[in-house]
């Protein structure tokens, strides 16, 4: 998100106008409050928007954000890893979307400075496969 607010020119708005720079005008900070705080809302899905609805200025939308999304509290890390742990792939659905849903796992883990090696993401990886893919994981591994 942040790259679209630098594209957008209006990443200096995640500082609040009173951090802005002194060469802005009132009006010109209010615009580049304006076009991140539209340019964050198009691309939230209407889940995460409803959480965010009531926040009116970018800053508040982004701590809001950064607060339900980002915490680093032992209890949210617990809770990610145990979905990783526990994360079972299944007949019925797509590799593709499998695999997306592991790898978003992943990527929430590392937002949080949780890193793994590669290797225990293989490790993670083959033990989720399912039994119908027992023959492959054994001669993986």
């Amino acid at each position: 998100m942040r790259a679209i607010l630098i594209k957008q020119k209006c990443v200096e708005a995640l500082k609040g106008e009173a951090h802005m720079p002194a060469t802005l005008s009132a009006a010109e900070k209010t615009k580049m409050n304006d076009k991140a705080l539209s340019a964050l809302i198009l691309c939230l899905g209407d889940k995460v928007l409803r959480e965010v609805a009531k926040e009116k200025t970018i800053v508040s939308m982004w701590t809001k954000l950064d607060s339900l999304y980002m915490t680093k509290s032992l209890v949210h890390k617990q809770c990610l890893k145990q979905q990783l742990y526990f994360n079972r792939m299944m007949d019925n659905k797509s590799i593709m979307e499998q695999l997306s849903e592991f790898n978003k796992i992943i990527d929430d883990l590392g937002n949080i400075d949780v890193n793994l090696e590669d290797e225990d993401k293989t490790l993670h990886l083959l033990c989720a496969l399912p039994k119908s893919l027992e023959n492959f994981k054994d001669a993986l591994l």
